[in-house]
């Protein structure tokens, strides 16, 4: 049906409605199945791999910085952490300088983790996503914007990560 011009008329809307539709699917569909393989072979959820490698990316953060950095809660980056260091991924260690400064560090497991998963699958969109002019850059966030309008959707809170897993995990 790509590319195909469709007929004029209530049956034309109809058509683009079920693409429109099924379109919606597949990225729901490939947003799951990203999921499940990630947890599957790496034991991780997207959120996680997201908290992860931006942790990988900066040599000190706090929970502060890196929730603001990922789009989320420092409440829900706290539950995320704690996960994380039961599973011994990663270390807190207070400042020696300010005691109530406290920064997160990777362990050499969740390094060896890290080299071997995939990346977040945001990042794959958005390396894709940057590569496309502005004019469709911009079109595409237009029409991205409309769907969350018809769906409802605006007053949703949501971080920047793909994922069907709740970010608590």
């Amino acid at each position: 049906m790509e590319n195909q011009v469709l007929p004029a008329g209530n049956n034309a809307c109809e058509l683009r409605c079920r693409e429109m539709l099924i379109s919606m699917r597949k990225i729901t569909q490939a947003i799951s199945l990203h999921s499940k393989d990630l947890s599957r072979r790496y034991g991780l959820t997207g959120p996680q791999l997201a908290v992860l490698n931006e942790l990988s990316n900066r040599k000190e953060i706090t929970v502060t910085e890196l929730a603001r950095s990922i789009s989320a809660s420092q409440a829900t980056v706290t539950d995320m952490l704690n996960r994380l260091e039961k599973r011994g991924l990663i270390e807190r260690q207070r400042n020696n300088a300010d005691r109530r400064r406290v920064t997160i560090q990777l362990t050499d497991e969740c390094r060896k983790i890290l080299s071997m998963a995939p990346p977040p699958l945001q990042e794959t969109f958005l390396e894709g996503f940057a590569n496309l002019p502005e004019w469709e850059q911009l079109m595409i966030l237009s029409a991205f914007k409309r769907v969350v309008d018809l769906m409802s959707a605006e007053k949703i809170e949501a971080a920047a990560i793909l994922s069907t897993d709740p970010l608590q995990s």
